[in-house]
């Protein structure tokens, strides 16, 4: 028997095989559940990433930032939800900043427009997935974000960072307000890991220098099954009574000093 026998979930942010989504998803089958897989952009690239799963996943197409596309989500993924369609979990492996956004200098020098669409799209979105998917949730079910702990400031994340803080934010108060329909709302906050959003950001070498030594368990930047699983563990039944909360898989970082 699996962790997630029987589930159904929604998993985003799809982008390579390299995903931290992507490796959720893999796991999440290997443990019993179906998944639906969204994607945005290279459509065509997420279809064949979604054919190397153990069991191919249907794909749908969403921009957190259309709101016609949320509007429409339900109606596009109810036909891969079986009978009776359902929803037990959802994944937000969602995060963008412009380029004007990150790295040295950014955080003094960066305009409204590029600070805006971070938040937008790495904060405001789980919010706006969050009432996608609601008529398909019911008491049990579980919407995870992931998160980059950002409780201190890091080299070169800049107006990211505070994303992520807004990110952490957004959960608590859609834990509190959901909480009524049983529904938790967690995030998983990851170490580092490569991938390709990973490689978009300035200065992410950094951290490959520093973290391993840091983590008192160690840590493996090439090694996304850990955190997957930490999400799956979310997304099941057994956190029952866990919500608002970040959940870490970092190695143990959050919890040691330099």
């Amino acid at each position: 028997m699996g962790l997630l026998d029987g589930k159904r979930l929604l998993i985003t942010g799809v982008i390579t095989d390299a995903s931290l989504a992507f490796h959720a998803a893999k796991i999440a089958q290997e443990q019993g559940a179906e998944v639906v897989l969204t994607g945005f952009g290279r459509m065509r690239l997420v279809e064949r990433i979604a054919q190397r799963l153990p069991k191919p996943a249907p794909v749908v197409e969403l921009d957190v930032s259309d709101q016609s596309q949320l509007d429409s989500l339900v109606e596009r993924i109810t036909p891969h939800l079986g009978d009776e369609p359902r929803l037990d979990g959802v994944l937000h492996s969602i995060a963008f900043a412009p380029a004007g956004a990150l790295g040295e200098g950014a955080f003094l020098n960066a305009q409204w427009e590029d600070v805006s669409t971070a938040i937008q799209v790495s904060a405001f979105s789980l919010k706006s997935l969050a009432m996608a998917c609601k008529p398909l949730l019911g008491p049990g079910a579980s919407i995870v974000g992931m998160d980059f702990d950002n409780r201190q400031a890091w080299p070169a994340y800049d107006w990211m960072g505070v994303a992520k803080s807004a990110l952490e934010s957004v959960t608590r108060y859609l834990a509190r307000d959901l909480g009524k329909d049983g529904i938790r709302v967690n995030l998983v906050a990851a170490g580092p890991v490569k991938t390709m959003a990973a490689k978009s950001i300035p200065g992410f070498s950094a951290f490959e220098d520093v973290w391993d030594k840091r983590a008192p368990l160690g840590w493996d930047m090439g090694d996304p099954v850990p955190v997957a699983k930490t999400v799956c563990a979310v997304l099941s039944d057994w956190m029952p009574t866990t919500t608002g909360s970040m959940v870490m898989a970092d190695g143990g970082v959050h919890a040691v000093g330099v």
